[in-house]
């Protein structure tokens, strides 16, 4: 299994952010046992860092973009470890591209209490945590293509932009039965036989009450448990080839509880 820490930081609220990659892996046990019982070495796993300067922004995704495609293309599954959720425009985009290479189609699943897709106001070419799916999706990522998990804030501007391109939302409020609500969804990604699935964890998908450590802890979210229930049920696809988990802020999270849930998502997904 391949682990991949990207410690970009986008925006001043993301500053902290860059040091979780190397947190998460210091809290994972030198055994790592997941709950369906598979033990894995902590020493087999590979472990990479994408060097990058978070003064060059573009030069940064540049980099990002280079080295996932280099990632996803020699490795079954990778992990990557952010970093803020910026990280994923590129990652993303490596990963489309990787699978058009091999006449197959991206699917992109996102566990998110934002749509992250506000106007870009910083530059014309700038991508941030606040805005990076709505770039990825003006840029011809396929909407049909897309599920949004967990959301639970979102301007008028963002719902309208969600609406007019059609993208697939299953807000908070939408997730009574979690059981049920997984079924849909792994039946949407597995519908296509080419769809090749991507998930993308920004860890404020979860209630604020567990995961202080984060730049817009957002209230009246997933449990920790019904985050690692769905991931543990989706990591049974085969189609499944990455995962992101993203903006776990080191200073601001408290008794280590971000980290640690970080540590058990990439706990549970290596099963």
């Amino acid at each position: 299994m391949m682990l991949i820490k990207v410690p970009i930081e986008s925006l001043p609220e993301s500053r902290g952010c860059r040091a979780s990659g190397n947190a998460i892996i210091a809290e994972l046990p030198k055994v790592i046992t997941t709950e369906n019982g598979r033990k894995i070495e902590k020493k087999d796993l590979r472990l990479e860092e994408i060097h990058l300067d978070n003064s060059d922004l573009p030069k940064a995704h540049a980099m990002i973009y280079e080295n996932s495609l280099e990632e996803i293309g020699n490795n079954e599954r990778v992990i990557f470890l952010g970093g803020d959720h910026s990280m994923s425009y590129s990652n993303v985009k490596a990963f489309s591209d990787m699978c058009k290479s091999e006449n197959k189609e991206a699917f992109l699943i996102v566990f998110d209490a934002h749509p992250d897709c506000e106007e870009n106001i910083l530059s014309e070419y700038a991508v941030n945590s606040r805005n990076w799916l709505r770039k990825l999706i003006e840029e011809g990522f396929p909407n049909n293509k897309i599920i949004i998990i967990g959301m639970r804030k979102s301007s008028d501007e963002e719902n309208a932009f969600l609406k007019e391109n059609n993208v697939r939302v299953y807000n908070m409020k939408d997730l009574i039965d979690i059981e049920e609500m997984c079924d849909i969804i792994m039946e949407l990604a597995n519908a296509d036989k080419d769809n090749q699935l991507y998930i993308s964890v920004d860890i404020d998908v979860v209630d604020s009450i567990f995961v202080p450590g984060v730049a817009r802890p957002e209230a009246a979210g997933l449990t920790a448990r019904q985050l690692i229930y769905f991931l543990q049920r989706l990591n049974l696809l085969r189609s499944l080839r990455v995962i992101d988990v993203t903006e776990i802020n080191t200073e601001r999270d408290i008794n280590n509880n971000c980290v640690k849930l970080g540590a058990k998502v990439v706990e549970e997904v290596i099963g």
